[in-house]
């Protein structure tokens, strides 16, 4: 559960006219001692579900004091009770908690020898059907054994910071909504390569005193803004725990849910260190679009939009590191197929090149990627998913080439895990499905999605499935690592 404010008569499900104010009156008229026994109450019920819930209530009073006649003098617990009655508690695993992916927690101290300790990315489905992005750790013992650690008992929400925008970004973005650049590049030329929020205040104040002899200008700030908007940087309270720690969406373009993050540890090979890098399904109600999420440390992460051929329509997983000198990910433009596309940024992707398409009886319908490869002495090894008839879901695994992944070495004929009778049936049946597996020493982790309803760990034999992958016989039937494959809730 998460708070957040609430406004009668304009809720999500059924917007209508404010009721706001007759509310507001209503609390005024409370008795004193009305108020304190209604706020006792209130704490009792609710302070052991979320932190800090005075600062909420008082947070929310500032958002409707504007609504207090002038003049009058409210106590503290009266104007904590207004703020509580504009809160609302908000389910945000109320659904399903589902298509996880997983990478090595940067902190791997106090553990026995060949023991590892994991971070999974999980999406959560809530009131609303609104999904986010929650964090649950764990650790694989040498045996691999999962163990995972409990669920946080609270969920926190981060602070939003003033974030600074890539003018590459910014380019790549109205290249992609065409027309007129010359007012875009107005306000482009006088921005630096890396640039903060006053510094494009003040470009788009430039623009707007030229408007007398532009064609666009309105068209050209709406736009900027647009842009600008659809990035931020959050962080969270450093005394939170992992677990606690929930992304809710924000910008526009996600307004109506984070989807299926898959997350990987990047090394960009710039001396940097290693960076924990995502990429997600923002939905707005109507449309989606790929996104992106960087994080050193798990606590501040900045979220960007992507562009270009490579990241239309769903599912781009990011290689763990450089190929040549570019960032390279895995693609599915065209919603049915694999492919590997390139980029200079993570931000805009080149054209992919098709690499797997549809052909066997389960995966007729369409391909996909199930997260970012995994390094191998063997290759590239991916995990994909496959839709055959009657909408069910399989995951299967295929092997690319190391120097150049759009070269295809080994894929399984059938598929690496499906769906067990008990895991059928659920929000949406017949479905397995993952974000992205971890390596092990010689085992693959494999956390999966089973029907939208719940998430699962299976662990894979690695030399099993890569000698039926890159073996004499490559493209085999049925890979032996499946029957050694062990599955936990």
């Amino acid at each position: 559960m998460v708070t957040a404010l609430f406004l009668p008569g304009q809720e999500l499900a059924a917007p209508g006219g404010s009721r706001s104010g007759g509310v507001v009156d209503r609390v005024l008229a409370l008795t004193a001692e009305e108020v304190d026994a209604q706020l006792a109450e209130l704490e009792t019920l609710f302070s052991s579900r979320h932190r800090d819930l005075r600062v909420t209530w008082e947070r929310h009073f500032e958002l409707v004091r504007h609504r207090v006649p002038r003049g009058g003098l409210l106590s503290a617990p009266r104007r904590r009770l207004l703020g509580a009655t504009f809160t609302q508690e908000v389910s945000i695993e109320g659904a399903a908690l589902m298509n996880p992916s997983m990478v090595p927690h940067p902190d791997q101290t106090g553990l026995p020898p060949g023991a590892l300790r994991f971070v999974m990315s999980v999406r959560a489905v809530g009131e609303g059907h609104r999904s986010s992005i929650e964090l649950r750790t764990g650790v694989v013992d040498v045996d691999g054994a999962v163990r995972a650690d409990l669920p946080p008992a609270v969920a926190v929400l981060p602070i939003e910071l003033a974030t600074g925008y890539a003018r590459t970004a910014f380019e790549h973005a109205l290249d992609e909504l065409g027309g007129d650049r010359a007012d875009s590049d107005f306000v482009l030329d006088a921005l630096p390569l890396r640039f903060t929020r006053a510094e494009l205040d003040g470009a788009l104040g430039r623009l707007r005193a030229e408007r007398l002899t532009r064609a666009t200008t309105s068209r050209t700030v709406e736009r900027f803004e647009a842009i600008a908007a659809s990035s931020y940087t959050v962080r969270f309270p450093l005394d939170s725990a992992l677990q606690e720690r929930v992304l809710m969406p924000r910008a526009a373009a996600e307004s109506r849910g984070m989807e299926d993050v898959r997350l990987v540890q990047l090394d960009a090979g710039d001396g940097s260190g290693p960076q924990f890098v995502g990429t997600y399904t923002g939905y707005d109600g109507h449309h989606v679009c790929v996104r992106l999420l960087r994080t050193e440390d798990l606590t501040t992460f900045s979220i960007s939009p992507t562009s270009g051929p490579g990241a239309q329509d769903k599912g781009l997983a990011v290689f763990p590191r450089r190929i040549d000198g570019s960032y390279v990910a895995l693609s599915r433009s065209d919603r049915e197929s694999n492919a590997v596309c390139r980029s200079s940024d993570l931000l805009h992707w080149e054209a992919p090149v098709q690499v797997q398409v549809p052909r066997r009886p389960w995966e007729v319908v369409q391909l996909g990627n199930c997260g970012s490869p995994i390094e191998t002495e063997a290759g590239w090894l991916v995990l994909t998913h496959g839709v055959g008839p009657m909408r069910r879901y399989s995951i299967g695994a295929m092997l690319l080439d190391l120097d150049d992944p759009t070269v295809v070495r080994g894929v399984l004929d059938r598929p690496l895990l499906t769906a067990y009778e008990a895991e059928r049936s659920g929000y949406v049946p017949n479905v397995v499905y993952s974000c992205g597996a971890m390596r092990h020493a010689r085992r693959l982790v494999l956390p999966y999605g089973c029907s939208d309803t719940r998430t699962r760990i299976a662990t894979v034999d690695l030399d099993a499935l890569l000698g039926e992958l890159a073996g004499p016989g490559r493209a085999r039937t049925g890979p032996a690592a499946v029957e050694k494959a062990s599955r936990r809730t």
